[in-house]
C-alpha cells in the first residue's frame, strides 16, 4: 500500500519545482536586461507597481507591495535619480510626494513586463480557460496567505 502523505509530500514537491522553474522563466529577460543597467528585480517590481498605480504616494506603495522602507528606499531612490520615476510634491501634503513613471521609466517598464504578459498570454492559450482559472485562483489563495 502506497503511503498518502509521501504521495501528497511528493505532488507537492513537484508543484514548488514547478513554481520555481516557471517563476525562473518568467523573470529572466527582465533580469537580463535589468542587470545590463545595473539594476535588479526589485527596481522592475517598483517600476511594475508604479505604473499601475500612478500617483501614489511612497507609503501608499509601501502598502501595495507589502515591504519596509528599507527595502524600498535605496532602489526608489535611485530610479528617480537616473530619471525612471517622477516623485512630485503632493498638492495636498507638501510632504507626501507623489510617485510616477517618466516617459523613460513608462518605456523600461512595458519592454519588462511585456515579454512576461507575452509569455503568460501564451501558457494560458495553451492551457486553457479552466487551467487559467484553477492557476488565478490558486496564486491569489497565495497571495492571501501572506
Amino acid at each position: 500500500m502506497v503511503d498518502l502523505n509521501i504521495a501528497a509530500e511528493e505532488q507537492l514537491n513537484q508543484a514548488l519545482e514547478l513554481l520555481h522553474f516557471g517563476f525562473r522563466a518568467i523573470t529572466s529577460h527582465p533580469d537580463e536586461r535589468l542587470a545590463a543597467l545595473g539594476y535588479s528585480r526589485v527596481h522592475h517590481r517598483i517600476l511594475y507597481f508604479i505604473g499601475r498605480h500612478p500617483g501614489s504616494s511612497v507609503n501608499g506603495l509601501l502598502q501595495i507591495m507589502k515591504v519596509s522602507k528599507q527595502y524600498l528606499h535605496r532602489p526608489l531612490k535611485r530610479l528617480v535619480e537616473d530619471g525612471y520615476v517622477l516623485a512630485r510634491a503632493d498638492n495636498r501634503d507638501r510632504r507626501s510626494k507623489q510617485l510616477s513613471l517618466s516617459a523613460k521609466g513608462s518605456r523600461l517598464e512595458a519592454s519588462l513586463t511585456g515579454e512576461q504578459r507575452k509569455q503568460l498570454a501564451r501558457a494560458f492559450e495553451h492551457a486553457g480557460e479552466d487551467a487559467e482559472s484553477g492557476w488565478r485562483k490558486v496564486m491569489a489563495l497565495l497571495a492571501g496567505e501572506q
